[in-house]
């Protein structure tokens, strides 16, 4: 069981790592806003279409486009959803989707998270997925990448103010790489047999009588842009797990390489833009191994079995196969489980309510290590950039010296920004918890009481600041009260963090680059590379492990006691 997972987790790195220079190589030219000469009567002819002049921005600009944008495309999918009754495309007679719901769902997708509390197939009209769930997940995708790339000219650029334009950066990122990579997936998932169609539901008779009715759907193009955008979030309630969605184990080891491919080509594609590909290897490196550390430890936990189940008489060596399709078994559920929650992407082909207590614990961390671990499209890098930037400070204050990061000198501006980046999830997640178990609205919504129950609610919140959308099924979260809270959480855990991230971009950007001497840190190495992790895990635990102890720790304590 264990050798199997290793041969997988192997294989998925393998391919991925293959991934990353190529994927690094185009993306870079989009960073550098420096075209290659095939694309630019094609760029040109783009912007004059969408009546966009490219004219340059300060890091306030950027932000003010981004927040209006977002908020526009949040007010459009309300809309939508609360319309869809009389629009077309709705073979499911579906009326409009309730008012709170509604919200949530817009912050939602605006955000990245696509956290649903709904069943997809009986909730959203063609239109609704196609024209609002879908477009979202391109452009909340494209915002996320924009932002990396804005970080990345701050790093790259001397005593400027202009950190691109976010019209043209949502533009070319849109075209030139999530359309290109979404249909390219696509045809190949529907060549696997994922559902791509207009009609309306399919009644069938089984052989053990009756009929019984099949949702259908335009799956696959939703399915594609969900997986490579690290949106989640599924066109049906069993998300990743249905057979229409995921048919096979093929499918499963390409949505996973899809969930990773863009976070990984873009640390090689900051390596490019700052004229050091091996940063961009450092980072690659640092999130590999967290990454292999956590995937390992969910399927370790995940091979000791339940011993409540084992009692029963399930058998103990198949490991805890509760709440997993056995298409994908131990192996494919522990690592996609692992992928899901790395990223900042809610898709998942298997309960992760029903993991062991330690087995769902660490993707709970891996979201509230701020996923950086890979993380978003986007999210993932600039957050990992920002503990970068913490861990040379640690450094510096070690040695006595002013802390530097590719020549910029870190002082206490961009220390202020890195602090309030750090805190911001951590803050939304702890206090939503708190809210939420002092409140009986909150506690009305368990399923599950003790220990448990108070895991369903922490990896609530955990999910929604750090824009994943997963959850422990075991909450019931589609109320007012959650409605509420987790849209409020996820709209403050994204744009609470792109808004410093953008500030640290622009007073990067207007500092000088300063040449390497004696006495810099080398940020490529080993060291800096065990650094780095070493801040993100000594961060990840200060912060959570209180709550942690009080939610999966005592569960396991007790299931094993």
């Amino acid at each position: 069981m264990m050798t199997a997972f290793f041969w997988l987790l192997a294989l998925f790195m393998l391919l991925l790592s293959l991934s990353v220079r190529p994927m690094g190589a185009w993306l870079a030219p989009l960073a550098t806003e420096q075209l290659p000469a095939r694309w630019q009567t094609l760029d040109a002819a783009l912007l004059r279409l969408a009546g966009i002049r490219p004219r340059p921005m300060n890091w306030r600009d950027y932000a003010l486009a981004l927040l209006v944008f977002s908020l526009l495309g949040a007010v459009l999918l309300y809309a939508l959803q609360r319309l869809q009754g009389s629009l077309p495309f709705n073979p499911q007679g579906l009326g409009a989707v309730e008012a709170g719901s509604a919200f949530n769902t817009a912050i939602s997708f605006v955000s990245n998270t696509n956290w649903q509390g709904y069943a997809g197939e009986t909730t959203m009209s063609y239109l609704t997925q196609m024209l609002g769930l879908a477009v979202q997940n391109f452009l909340s995708a494209a915002s996320g990448i924009a932002v990396a790339f804005a970080l990345m000219r701050g790093f790259a650029r001397r005593e400027s103010a202009d950190l691109g334009n976010f019209w043209v950066d949502v533009l070319r990122i849109s075209v030139y790489v999530l359309l290109p990579l979404s249909l390219l997936l696509a045809l190949v998932l529907v060549s696997l047999g994922v559902v791509q169609t207009l009609d309306p539901a399919l009644t069938v008779h089984p052989l053990a009588g009756g009929t019984q009715t099949l949702a259908l759907g335009p799956v696959a193009s939703q399915e594609a842009i969900k997986l490579l955008g690290t949106n989640g979030g599924g066109f049906f309630n069993a998300n990743s797990a249905h057979p229409f969605e995921n048919p096979g184990e093929l499918s499963n080891l390409l949505q996973m390489l899809a969930i990773f491919l863009i976070p990984a080509g873009l640390c090689h594609a900051f390596g490019r833009v700052v004229g050091d590909r091996r940063q961009g290897w450092a980072l690659y490196l640092a999130m590999s191994v967290l990454f292999v550390l956590a995937a390992c430890a969910v399927a370790l936990f995940e091979a000791q079995g339940n011993p409540r189940l084992t009692a029963l008489g399930a058998d103990g060596l198949m490991g805890n196969l509760e709440g997993k399709d056995l298409r994908f078994g131990m192996a494919g559920s522990s690592l996609f489980a692992a992928v899901t929650t790395a990223a900042s992407c809610g898709a998942v082909n298997a309960m992760h309510d029903s993991f062991t207590p330690l087995g769902g614990m660490v993707p709970m961390w891996l979201m509230q290590l701020g996923e950086v671990v890979f993380g978003g499209v986007g999210s993932g890098l600039y957050g990992m950039l920002v503990f970068a930037l913490l861990a040379v400070f640690v450094a510096g204050l070690m040695v006595g010296r002013t802390p530097e990061y590719l020549g910029k000198k870190i002082e206490a501006f961009e220390m202020k920004m890195v602090a309030l980046v750090i805190l911001v999830t951590p803050m939304l997640v702890l206090l939503g918890a708190a809210l939420a178990v002092v409140s009986p609205a909150g506690l009305a919504g368990l399923a599950n009481g003790g220990a448990h129950g108070f895991s369903e609610i922490l990896y609530a919140l955990s999910s929604a600041a750090n824009n994943n959308g997963s959850a422990f099924a075991g909450l019931s979260a589609n109320t007012p009260f959650y409605n509420g809270l987790l849209g409020g959480v996820m709209w403050l855990g994204r744009f609470a963090v792109i808004v410093p991230v953008l500030a640290l971009a622009g007073s990067l950007a207007a500092k000088k680059t300063l040449p390497p001497s004696l006495g810099s840190m080398p940020t490529h190495g080993g060291l800096f590379i065990g650094l780095l992790i070493g801040s993100v895990l000594l961060v990840g635990a200060l912060t959570y492990l209180p709550a942690l102890a009080l939610g999966p720790v005592v569960e396991h304590l007790t299931l094993w006691q």
